[in-house]
C-alpha cells in the first residue's frame, strides 16, 4: 500500500522511501517522516492534489506523485 491509498484520518507507518528522489527523501527525513514513522493523513486535496499528513506534531504537504512512492502499512 502507498500513502496516497488512505483516506483521509486514517494512520499508517513509513515502510519504504527508496523509490523517492533522493532530494525529496533527504527533504521529508529532515522534517521527521523516515521509516518507522507514523503519519495520520489530515487532507486529500481533490483532482491531484497534495496530500497533508500529520507527523511528530507537524504538517507537511506531500505531492502526490511522492506519496505514490512511499510505501506505509495501515494501522
Amino acid at each position: 500500500m502507498v500513502l496516497s491509498d488512505l483516506k483521509q484520518g486514517e494512520k499508517a507507518t513509513i515502510k519504504d522511501l527508496s523509490s523517492l528522489n533522493q532530494l525529496v527523501k533527504t527533504r521529508l527525513m529532515n522534517l521527521g517522516i523516515y521509516l518507522g514513522s507514523e503519519v495520520n493523513v489530515k487532507t486529500k486535496m481533490p483532482l491531484g492534489g497534495p496530500c497533508v499528513v500529520e507527523c511528530k506534531g507537524q504538517r507537511i504537504g506531500i505531492r502526490l506523485h511522492e506519496a505514490n512512492s512511499i510505501r506505509v502499512e495501515k494501522k
